[in-house]
């Protein structure tokens, strides 16, 4: 007989509980709970000692259950997507208010499964096949992930080419349904010009001109203009059309926890498929996530649908990008990319969502226990709207973000500069005894209860995204070329094209059933 079990998703802070009837799926073999944390992705043995990657045991020696998260721990595959309370594992309520971002180990974390929302569970074989390109590259890659059309499916954007990849793995034209789309890569690495010195010996004909200058040269252009990436499009490897971007893993924890630019912190808002990982990387997005949730509720009425949470999230790297002001991009982008993954969505958002304290899933739908995985659920959330619960989350925005909002609303309330200065310098991160507890003061609260906030944050996010991504999309025709720079363009326009004529075929429509958001298919 079947019995009614109660399942906990881990939350990082704490866990959403659930119900199913199904029976708890069983614990692995100890040899397979633990994995390496190794760039070889090898399994670790029982006493934690890394294996040579020549013995790492091929997928059907794995329990059928779980998926490797690719880095520190074990995740149930999506017919099982919850950890039992005995797996339970708890981080300290403060992690995100002082956090460590000079962390070196997994172990380091403020939990065992801390993060294990970041990891989107993807066909196995596409998975190998991304990893495979991976391998490619005998410059270390500290961290990396595959992000965009390529990866996951965007519902609404301009097919691609059959032509695209020139004999990409079966796995890979699988998944792309043969409408061939250039995967996109980042790469997160420890020392740029080394990397790109080793690189260029391998790859040289990944560069344009510029890397003639060598590899001091590529390194600076990367680190000093834009927002700190260096991009190869149109590259084949292992017979794959893919473009990727070289970053410095403390430029990223950089933009991840401070928003300095939010080229990148928006691009790890949304889904990605992470394929390398590291634990300052980690705990640095787990905080990015946390800080798109809490800019997402100062944007909100009191009561909204998933789909309106999870868009206004998603469509936070798109305010202000320059793209988005040129027919190169669909504007329609972010709907595409929502209504397509909102099981990707909640599982990223959903356990940060569960544990704040002013937001609430308040929908029937959630005691069904089968919701958290259908793509066609969109429930319900409210939110308290208190000034105080508010002005907090105002506090614990990220630091180069909230110095830009607090500058807005000096010249807003007219407030003297001298004044400004030391109640910025009293409310400052830098103050040990304030990193601790970072309460909203009556600065916070009268930010919050202003009913222009939507307006001032979205002239914040304006402001931190235009100037970057303007300098980034310029830097490609020097570190892409003038051919591949142009080639892309075109591309772009093309699709922006093809996803307008798209559109006007289906204008006619009926509309959804759930006037709140379209229903997933």
């Amino acid at each position: 007989m079947r019995q009614a079990t109660t399942f906990l998703l881990n939350t990082n802070s704490g866990y959403l509980r659930l119900r199913s009837i199904n029976p708890p799926f069983p614990q692995p073999p100890a040899s397979l709970r633990t994995f390496s944390t190794d760039p070889c992705f090898s399994l670790s043995s029982s006493n934690g000692t890394s294996s040579h990657p020549s013995r790492t045991p091929s997928h059907s020696t794995l329990n059928s259950q779980y998926t490797a998260t690719d880095r520190g721990v074990l995740l149930p595959s999506s017919s099982a997507p919850f950890s039992t309370s005995s797996q339970r594992s708890e981080p300290p309520s403060d992690w995100d208010e002082n956090p460590n971002l000079s962390i070196s180990a997994f172990s380091e974390l403020p939990s065992k499964d801390f993060g294990v929302n970041q990891h989107m569970i993807i066909n196995q074989e596409f998975k190998e096949a991304l990893r495979q390109i991976l391998w490619q590259f005998r410059a270390p890659i500290r961290y990396a992930f595959a992000y965009g059309s390529g990866v996951f499916q965007q519902t609404g954007s301009a097919p691609g080419s059959s032509q695209c990849h020139p004999s990409a793995p079966a796995a890979i034209k699988n998944m792309q349904s043969g409408q061939g789309k250039m995967i996109d890569f980042i790469f997160g690495v420890s020392y740029s010009q080394h990397w790109h010195s080793l690189n260029l010996g391998q790859h040289r004909d990944h560069y344009s001109g510029l890397g003639s200058t060598g590899s001091y040269m590529v390194s600076q252009v990367q680190d000093r203009f834009g927002a700190g990436v260096y991009f190869n499009p149109y590259i084949t490897v292992n017979g794959t059309l893919i473009k990727y971007g070289v970053v410095n893993l403390d430029t990223l924890c950089r933009d991840l926890s401070q928003w300095d630019t939010l080229y990148l912190a928006g691009r790890l808002q949304k889904p990605v498929k992470i394929l390398r990982d590291h634990p300052s990387v980690r705990l640095a997005n787990q905080i990015n996530l946390l800080s798109a949730v809490r800019v997402a509720l100062l944007l909100l009425p009191a009561e909204f649908t998933e789909f309106q949470l999870y868009s206004t999230i998603a469509g936070i790297s798109y305010m202000g990008d320059i793209r988005m002001a040129l027919p190169a991009e669909d504007p329609r982008k972010v709907n595409n990319i929502v209504s397509s993954q909102m099981a990707n969505f909640r599982r990223l958002y959903a356990p940060l969502i569960e544990n704040l304290p002013n937001v609430t899933f308040n929908d029937q739908r959630c005691a069904e226990g089968d919701w958290i995985d259908d793509p066609d659920a969109n429930v319900r959330l409210t939110q308290d709207m208190d000034p105080v619960k508010r002005g907090n989350m105002v506090r614990r925005l990220p630091a180069s973000f909230r110095e830009k909002l607090y500058f807005q609303y000096q010249t807003r309330y007219q407030i003297p500069r001298a004044e400004f200065n030391k109640m910025m310098k009293e409310s400052s991160d830098a103050d040990a005894d304030q990193v601790r507890r970072r309460q909203g003061g009556p600065f916070e609260q009268r930010i919050a209860d202003d009913k222009s906030l939507p307006t001032e944050v979205q002239a914040s996010i304006t402001k931190t995204i235009r100037w970057p991504s303007t300098i980034q999309s310029a830097k490609g025709l020097v570190t892409s070329g003038v051919s591949r720079t142009w080639r892309y363009l075109r591309e772009k326009q093309d699709k922006y094209r093809k996803s307008g004529q798209k559109a006007s075929t289906t204008s006619d429509a009926p509309p959804a059933k759930d006037p709140q958001g379209p229903k997933q298919e």
